[in-house]
C-alpha cells in the first residue's frame, strides 16, 4: 500500500475561496469529459456551427519563460471555475469567464524537476492530478489545500501521463515512463507498467495491475550496461468505465526489452478488484526504445533484426459507445488503425486504417483520443502526410468524410518559416453539438462542421497574448494530451504550446473564447 506525504513544505497561496456554481450539464470534470470518453459536450448551447466563426479571445493566461517542457494539462471546468497545470510547478484555480485567480498551489520539491503533466479530474470535492515525477495529489476543490499525496512509481523516469478519472469512491490512474528514451549508458530497462485504484478520501491503494513481469538481468548491452528484460508497457492514456458492468478500459504501451505482458493491447478490467476480464493484444511483438532511432542502433534496439521495433502504442483512451443495442469500445493505435471490439467479449468487430504506418516512430498513427458525438466518431492522425481528421460510422467504420491538415498551415502565421512544422495531429479531438474542434503542429486551432468537415473557424495561436495574469505568453504547437479543447457554458479552452521547437521569447499559454 502506498502512503500519503503527511506534510506539505511547498508554498500555497490562497487568494480566493469562491465556492463553484453548479452547472453541472456545461461542466467538463476531466480529460475524457465522462466515464464513455466521449470528449463530447453534449450540453453545449451557446456554440454551434453557425456562430462558431465569430469566436473570440476573450482571456488569456500566459506562464514563465523556463527551460521547462511544455502545456500538458488540459484543463477541466466545473461551475464557475477552470482547474490546469502549468509547466512551471504550479497548479491553477482561476474563474472562468475572467481568467481572475482563485488559488495556486506549487508542487512540493522532487528529486527531479517537476511539472504537472495531465489533465485534472474534479471530483467528490476534490481536484486530482499528477506530475512528471510519478507523484499523484488530491487537493481541496474550494481551497487548492493539498488532502494527500502518494508516490505512484519509484523509477528513475516514472511519469504519470494519464489523467485520472473517479468513479464510485476510487480514483484510477495509469503509470508510464521515458525511461526507454534516456542513453544507452543506462541499465535498460527495470520499468514496469501499471494501473492503479486509489480510495478518494484517503489515498490508500485498492489495487494494482501490472501490465507486464518483473524484469529480471539476463546480461548485457555492448558497452557493458546491465541489461534487463522484460520491461515497459507503460499506461500513457486515460482509462474509461462502463457504470452498468462495472468494468475498466485502458490501453498499454510497448515493450522497452524482451516480449511479454500485456504490450500494444486494450485491457478489460474489474473496476472494483482489478481482475481482468479480457484483453486484446494488437501486434505479435513491438519492442522499441530511442536506442532504434540512433545511429548506432546496432546491439542496442532488441527488434532491429526482425523488425519489431515498431513503437505501436495504443496510447489512446478508449471510447464507450452503443450501436444496435450491443455494447462497444473503440481505440485508436500508433500504427494509424482504430480498433472497436465488443465490450463484453473483446471480440473485434471492425479495424479501420486511416494513417499511415511508419516503424520505428509510431508517431504517424492515433494519438491521445478521439471523440464520439452519439452520431459520428472523430478521429484525427499525426504524421500521416498529411494527418487529417476523419468522422467515421461507429457500426462500420466507413469513413463519412475526411479532412487534411491546411496546406497553408505552415506558411501563414506565426508557423511561417519556422522550422519542424508539419501538417499533423498529435492532439485528441473534441466536440460539440455541430462542432469538432482540433489544433495541429501549425499552431492553428480549428473548428470543423461536424456534418461536412469544412473548417469553420481557425485561429493560430503562435502569437503574442498579453495574460491575465500580468505577463505577455506565446503559443506554439498543439501537440499532446493537454492540448485538446474543453468545451464549457459557450467558452472555449485551449493550451498552446506543447514543446519548445518554434521561436518564443515568453512562456506558453491557456487561451479561452468566448462569443
Amino acid at each position: 500500500m502506498l502512503r500519503t506525504t503527511a506534510l506539505l513544505t511547498a508554498a500555497l497561496v490562497i487568494l480566493t475561496a469562491s465556492p463553484a456554481t453548479a452547472h453541472a450539464g456545461g461542466d467538463w470534470t476531466g480529460w475524457a469529459k465522462d466515464l464513455d470518453g466521449t470528449r463530447h459536450q453534449a450540453a453545449e448551447w451557446r456554440v454551434n456551427a453557425g456562430n462558431a466563426g465569430k469566436l473570440k479571445l476573450k482571456w488569456a493566461f500566459a506562464y514563465p519563460k523556463g527551460d521547462y517542457n511544455g502545456v500538458r494539462s488540459q484543463p477541466a471546468v466545473v461551475g464557475d471555475t477552470i482547474y490546469f497545470g502549468g509547466p512551471d510547478g504550479k497548479f491553477y484555480a482561476r474563474d472562468a469567464r475572467t481568467g481572475r485567480s482563485r488559488w495556486e498551489f506549487t508542487l512540493p520539491q522532487a528529486g527531479r524537476y517537476a511539472f504537472n503533466s495531465d489533465g485534472p479530474t474534479v471530483a467528490d470535492g476534490k481536484v486530482f492530478f499528477g506530475d512528471s515525477a510519478s507523484r499523484f495529489f488530491a487537493l481541496d476543490q474550494r481551497t487548492g489545500r493539498l488532502k494527500w499525496q502518494v508516490q505512484l512509481d519509484t523509477g528513475i523516469a516514472s511519469m504519470t501521463t494519464s489523467s485520472p478519472i473517479v468513479h464510485n469512491g476510487l480514483v484510477y490512474v495509469g503509470t508510464s515512463s521515458g525511461e526507454n528514451v534516456l542513453p544507452n549508458t543506462h541499465a535498460c530497462c527495470t520499468f514496469r507498467g501499471h494501473i492503479d485504484a486509489f480510495d478518494i478520501d484517503t489515498g490508500a491503494l485498492v489495487w494494482r495491475h501490472y501490465t507486464v513481469p518483473e524484469p529480471v538481468e539476463v546480461g548485457t548491452w555492448p558497452n557493458g550496461a546491465k541489461r534487463f528484460e522484460p520491461s515497459g508497457v507503460g499506461v500513457w492514456s486515460s482509462p474509461v468505465i462502463d457504470r452498468r458492468t462495472g468494468t475498466l478500459y485502458v490501453g498499454t504501451g510497448q515493450n522497452y526489452t524482451g516480449k511479454g505482458g500485456e504490450f500494444d493491447s486494450l485491457l478489460a478490467l474489474n473496476a472494483r478488484t482489478g481482475a481482468v476480464r479480457w484483453t486484446n493484444q494488437v501486434t505479435d511483438a513491438d519492442t522499441w526504445r530511442d536506442a532504434c532511432n540512433q545511429p548506432d542502433a546496432e546491439g542496442y534496439c532488441p527488434g532491429l533484426k526482425d523488425g519489431t521495433n515498431l513503437d505501436y502504442d495504443i496510447g489512446a483512451t478508449p471510447n464507450l459507445f452503443t450501436v444496435n443495442g450491443r455494447r462497444l469500445v473503440g481505440v485508436g493505435q500508433k500504427s494509424g488503425v482504430y480498433h472497436v471490439f465488443d465490450a463484453s467479449t473483446g471480440q473485434v468487430v471492425w479495424r479501420r486504417q486511416l494513417g499511415v504506418p511508419l516503424p520505428s516512430g509510431g508517431i504517424s498513427g492515433i494519438q491521445w483520443g478521439s471523440s464520439y458525438d452519439g452520431k459520428r466518431l472523430y478521429i484525427a492522425t499525426y504524421y500521416a502526410d498529411p494527418g487529417k481528421l476523419f468522422a467515421v460510422d461507429p457500426a462500420t467504420g466507413d469513413v463519412l468524410w475526411e479532412t487534411p491538415a491546411p496546406a497553408d498551415g505552415c506558411s501563414t502565421g506565426g508557423a511561417a518559416g519556422q522550422p519542424g512544422c508539419y501538417q499533423a495531429h498529435g492532439v485528441p479531438v473534441s466536440s460539440s453539438p455541430g462542432v469538432v474542434w482540433l489544433g495541429a503542429l501549425d499552431g492553428k486551432f480549428r473548428a470543423y462542421n461536424a456534418r461536412t468537415g469544412q473548417i469553420i473557424w481557425s485561429h493560430d495561436t503562435i502569437q503574442d497574448v498579453r495574460g491575465v495574469n500580468g505577463l505577455t505568453g506565446r503559443g506554439g504547437t498543439l501537440a499532446g494530451p493537454g492540448t485538446g479543447a474543453v468545451v464549457s457554458d459557450g467558452m472555449v479552452y485551449v493550451q498552446s504550446g506543447y514543446s519548445s521547437g518554434y521561436e518564443n521569447p515568453h512562456g506558453h499559454v491557456l487561451l479561452a473564447f468566448g462569443l
